[in-house]
């Protein structure tokens, strides 16, 4: 494997900037290990299955740097860095990321607020009288 591959991630208004390179499986998310950072085991769960399914988990060192958002969209962000970085490390990995949806960029995004409305989609109150 090459000195370190770096790679971007998206999702909402998160960006997860992901550093990988060989080593024992350490994954630190800003500075912090990622139990920490990410206390819900769902996020966990989700995070190191892309290496579960490449069978390269304690294989490599995972830096990230994750910034907007809150803590499901930098999770999601990572998710998809993650699966990138894997698809660099070998083009093999592709399929299989791909058959479990970890390669997808979720598009959805906030809907902006409309003038003359309370949010998005939801009007004032309509007064007949």
């Amino acid at each position: 494997m090459q000195q370190s591959i770096n790679v971007i991630g998206r999702r909402k208004t998160s960006v997860a900037r992901i550093f990988m390179k060989s080593g024992s499986g350490k994954i630190v998310v800003n500075d912090c290990p990622f139990e920490q950072y990410f206390p819900l085991e769902t996020h966990r769960n989700s995070i190191t299955k892309a290496f579960v399914v490449t069978d390269s988990l304690g294989k490599y060192d995972v830096k990230v740097n994750v910034d907007g958002g809150g803590t499901s969209g930098q999770a999601g962000a990572v998710i998809l860095g993650v699966a990138r970085a894997l698809v660099e490390v070998s083009e093999e990995n592709r399929g299989v990321l791909r058959k479990n949806g970890l390669l997808t960029r979720d598009p959805r995004m906030v809907e902006r607020k409309k003038y003359g409305q309370k949010k998005a989609r939801k009007r004032f109150q309509f007064s007949k009288r």
